[in-house]
């Protein structure tokens, strides 16, 4: 089937707001081995997407909407596709009872523009919203298959995944399954050199590889009849792409570093604690990012003064005198300092010059050391991260989720970058 996706919203156009509705649907179509051939965003005017639904018809075998359901003057997606596909639209009893059910729950009058969100082409699948007001629906016609979501993500990612996959399943001709290979230690042109024969020999499952915020992905894809058939066209390559890679592969079909960390440190059982200076608590934010956190994570501390270091984290004056707040040393005794405070079996030091200012004595901007300390013994690295504050920042924790990874995992650390020079 070849699909393409229509966004309806004014707001879009506008750069107001980002339409990540169409990258939720891109990857559920993908999943069932639906085809995505274009994507479209058109305001709320029903003259354009007149002209954009005739086009679509004539080119696509599925038309998917998203926005305009909601009660306003303006939402006028339903009436216009119904229109163009010669649909009457009819009062859908339930969807209105859901609708009016909800008012009442939140202690809030219904006014009477909201009934037309129940108004549905007569015939077609009505796909209850459990996050909203407007439903969603699906019809066909004349060999096109139109399905309606609403727009605000908060709405259309569950009932998509929910009620609209389930719908398309029955469309699609077979299913497409991938698994994403987390890869931290090397960059995208070394990742595709050293998969660049398997990846022109492979033809089903492919292999795809991607650069995303400081680390690198590679999503391995098969299309058969089956999950389980895909399934096993999938094991072989997954085993092929980490064997070449080695052990800059953190993970399959983890969502990133931070939840790779959580899930090791709770199944081994160990106590996590952080001392920040240069990150301001952005380790220690994306680690509580993932639920359960608080089974591994004991707490952190953001230290940007010297007075701090030393009296929270016991970081030695002398230290401080003779290498600096930014230094290797000072890295080390954080990381030590934070485990001993808290009591916990892994302690992060991280320091360093995040930006536009380096060193006064000429560290340049974006060197930052990040210590780790675990079963009695420190490692510090140093990175260096020149883009900039935020990228220097992102990085150093970056690099800090890796150390915790490795040292848990007994896989040997990442060689240091000081000044430029290995190390």
């Amino acid at each position: 089937m070849k699909a393409e996706i229509i966004a309806v919203g004014t707001e879009i156009l506008l750069g107001d707001i980002v339409n990540t509705d169409a990258q939720v649907i891109s990857l559920g179509l993908n999943e069932l081995g639906i085809d995505v051939y274009y994507q479209t965003a058109v305001g709320d005017n029903p003259e354009r997407l007149k002209e954009v639904l005739e086009i679509a018809r004539k080119r696509s075998d599925l038309i998917i909407t998203t926005g305009g359901l909601g009660p306003t003057l303006d939402d006028l997606t339903r009436e216009t596709i119904a229109e163009a596909f010669g649909k009457q639209l009819v009062l859908h009893k339930r969807s209105l009872r859901r609708i009016t059910a909800f008012f009442d729950q939140i202690g809030r009058e219904m006014t009477q523009n909201n009934v037309k969100q129940a108004m549905l082409p007569a015939g077609c699948k009505v796909l209850d919203n459990e996050w909203g007001t407007a439903p969603g629906c699906a019809f066909e016609a004349d060999g096109v298959h139109v399905l309606m979501l609403p727009g605000p993500p908060r709405e259309c990612t569950p009932l998509f995944h929910t009620a609209g996959m389930a719908y398309l399943a029955k469309l699609a001709g077979g299913v497409i399954v991938s698994r994403n290979i987390r890869i931290f230690g090397i960059g995208e042109s070394t990742m595709e050199d050293k998969l660049h024969d398997l990846m022109e020999k492979s033809t089903n499952p492919t292999l795809a590889p991607y650069a995303k915020d400081g680390e690198c992905l590679v999503r391995v894809t098969a299309k058969a009849e089956n999950a389980e058939e895909a399934e096993r066209l999938l094991q072989p390559a997954v085993k092929q792409v980490c064997d070449i890679l080695g052990d800059v592969v953190y993970g399959v079909d983890v969502e990133s570093l931070e939840h790779a960390v959580a899930k090791l440190l709770t199944a081994k059982g160990l106590a996590l604690s952080v001392a920040e200076s240069c990150t301001g608590g952005l380790l220690s934010k994306r680690i509580t990012d993932v639920s359960g956190a608080s089974q591994f994570y004991r707490g952190g501390a953001c230290t940007y003064c010297n007075e701090i270091k030393m009296k929270v984290l016991g970081v030695k004056k002398e230290t401080l005198d003779e290498f600096t707040a930014v230094s290797s040393q000072t890295a080390r005794e954080m990381a030590e300092g934070i485990a001993k405070a808290y009591g916990t079996d892994l302690g992060i030091g991280i320091t360093g010059y995040a930006g536009p200012d380096g060193g006064e004595d000429g560290t340049p901007a974006g060197t930052v050391y990040i210590g780790i300390y675990y079963q009695g013994k420190t490692n510090v690295r140093c990175i260096l991260s020149p883009r900039g504050r935020e990228r220097a920042r992102w990085d150093a924790v970056n690099n800090a989720l890796d150390m915790i990874l490795r040292a848990v995992e007994g896989r040997k650390q990442l060689l240091s970058v000081e000044r430029g020079k290995v190390v």
